[in-house]
């Protein structure tokens, strides 16, 4: 070793000229392209419906799920779907046909008091089950995200292929009473309503349902209001008497003013060929429809971003 020299420390290193000249940065990962984005809703009227129809698979699984499980561990399975109007129906005829002697404008009981039957239990059924949406699903709605509105829908979409069941076994009374008895009935051109008809009926039933369920979050005592209102209901409307037989005053206005009065006198019309067929209550039930529906989906979309807190 020279004189004077001095051995480079281990622990330092002349410096590379690469390490003085600034490096390029790599290049950033584009941007993640993600399948869904979940954002609040800002105000009332931020309703994200489009998630509806993103979910559909998932409605159809909710609608298949209500549908099986209405006659699941059942002796008679889907026959209850029948049985049930029959029983009322035959309840009817005795109670308000025989006994109490109520007019059927001239139709056969049967035919008369089911065909408004299918009708109402079709409506209040739609009514009484989505009014339990928050609170009997607050378990599922607590644990991952999914539009909430897919509930009632499926709701009332598998509602429809009850309804469907138990309109084809009008249809067997009515061939039967046609072709059997003579009666004087006949299928008018106004059938053709019939899908009208069930969206009204869909529409009443889901926007009145829904509004019901958002109260029901903070006042669970209204559930049973439900239940009983819908059973007083029915009696302001034409299940049970026609139309006609009220001839004019307070009482037929108050009839009328039920937006479901309509909708059972054009069925029967359209089927029956009785019953008074006017298009200005028909639009007047349809306009009951579409405000009540949009109101329900506003205050349902609104109360659903804090009733986890309530419920």
């Amino acid at each position: 070793m020279v004189a004077g020299s001095r051995s480079p420390s281990p622990f330092m290193t002349d410096p590379q000229p690469s390490a003085l000249i600034p490096q390029p940065s790599p290049p950033s990962p584009p941007a993640a392209e993600w399948d869904l984005i979940i954002e609040p809703r800002e105000g009332w009227f931020h309703l994200h419906l489009q998630d509806l129809w993103r979910y559909r698979d998932l409605v159809y699984l909710f609608v298949r799920r209500d549908f099986v499980a209405q006659f699941k561990q059942t002796i008679l399975g889907p026959a209850w779907f029948v049985l049930q109007p029959l029983m009322t129906t035959i309840m009817f005829t005795v109670v308000f046909g025989n006994i109490a002697m109520l007019s059927t404008d001239g139709l056969p009981k049967i035919l008369f008091y089911m065909s408004g039957n299918i009708l109402w239990l079709y409506f209040s059924t739609c009514l009484t089950s989505t009014s339990n949406t928050f609170a009997g699903n607050a378990h599922l709605f607590g644990k991952v995200y999914f539009p909430r509105l897919a509930v009632p829908v499926a709701v009332v979409v598998s509602q429809i292929l009850r309804l469907a069941l138990q309109f084809v076994f009008f249809l067997g009374f009515w061939v039967f009473y046609a072709l059997f008895t003579g009666a004087d009935i006949r299928i008018t051109p106004h059938a053709a309503l019939l899908p009208v008809l069930i969206i009204i009926m869909a529409a009443l039933g889901l926007g009145g349902g829904i509004l019901i369920s958002a109260a029901t979050t903070k006042y669970r005592d209204l559930q049973y209001l439900v239940q009983f209102g819908v059973q007083l209901a029915m009696y302001t409307t034409t299940t049970i008497f026609p139309l006609a037989s009220i001839k004019g005053g307070n009482a037929r206005f108050f009839i009328l003013a039920n937006p479901m009065t309509p909708i059972i006198e054009t069925f029967r019309y359209g089927f029956l060929g009785s019953g008074v067929f006017n298009w200005w209550h028909l639009a007047y039930s349809a306009a009951c429809a579409v405000l009540l529906l949009a109101g329900g989906i506003v205050v349902f979309n609104h109360v659903e971003r804090t009733f986890m807190d309530t419920v």
